[in-house]
């Protein structure tokens, strides 16, 4: 290699340290702190309060600030948090404290890349996924009458709010019966239901009909019937008081 190459590269890694040496903020730091760590006094111009030489940010000096316990619980401060997201607190349950994984202080970095990571169940350790009320409130109406029933039976773990039920497991809602769910459950109450909700089914004429049939208590229709087969049910309600 010729010698004024050897010079020339030799100059530019001395004027870069320089650089470095002189305003390392400038030529290192990856875009201003987060208003919520700028504030903070010893932070804003000192890049080793979260950095280890050689290592980068560790979870240690985040940990120095953030108790894991207190972590979506209480400020550093040690009052409250105010929750005004849905997300409820998850961080004591978390498999690593690898903070780094979906953190950064750093909102615009220009030297590294910005994480986007979002919560997911996998990232909980094993047992605390399935324990759904160790973190989410059971809601109290009348689609969760049993606060202790599989959540998964409707819930996933990707989607929480698209619950979906198997209500063929009561009554099968295809073809004529694919309708909202106030059709039959009038006032939003899902203990109860009724066949009288839709211009088909008139309960004068559905009890003048199943008297013929020697039928004459229709109080629970799915008791023979569970869905829109032609025929279905026939013979079966004819002991039926």
């Amino acid at each position: 290699m010729k010698r004024w190459l050897l010079a020339f590269i030799a100059a530019s890694l001395l004027g870069v340290a320089t650089l470095v040496w002189f305003w390392p903020a400038k030529m290192l730091a990856p875009g201003p702190l987060i208003p919520a760590h700028s504030t903070v006094a010893g932070l804003s111009n000192n890049c080793f309060a979260c950095h280890a030489p050689f290592q980068g940010a560790t979870a240690d000096r985040c940990t120095t600030c953030h108790a894991v316990s207190d972590i979506g619980l209480r400020t550093t401060a040690g009052k409250p948090v105010i929750r005004t997201k849905s997300l409820p607190p998850f961080h004591q349950a978390l498999f690593s404290n690898n903070c780094m994984a979906c953190h950064t202080d750093h909102p615009k970095p220009t030297l590294v890349p910005v994480h986007s990571h979002a919560f997911a169940h996998a990232m909980l350790a094993p047992g605390a996924g399935s324990d759904c009320a160790s973190c989410h409130v059971p809601p109290k109406d009348t689609l969760h009458p049993d606060p202790k029933a599989g959540c998964s039976s409707c819930h996933n773990q990707v989607d929480w709010s698209a619950a979906t039920m198997d209500h063929t497991r009561f009554f099968d809602l295809s073809r004529p019966h694919d309708a909202s769910c106030k059709t039959c459950h009038a006032n939003g109450d899902f203990k109860v239901f009724t066949c009288f909700g839709c211009h088909e089914h008139q309960q004068a004429d559905m009890i003048s009909e199943h008297l013929e049939e020697g039928i004459r208590n229709i109080d629970n229709c799915v008791a023979c019937h569970r869905g829109a087969d032609d025929g279905e049910g026939e013979g079966e309600g004819e002991d039926h008081e």
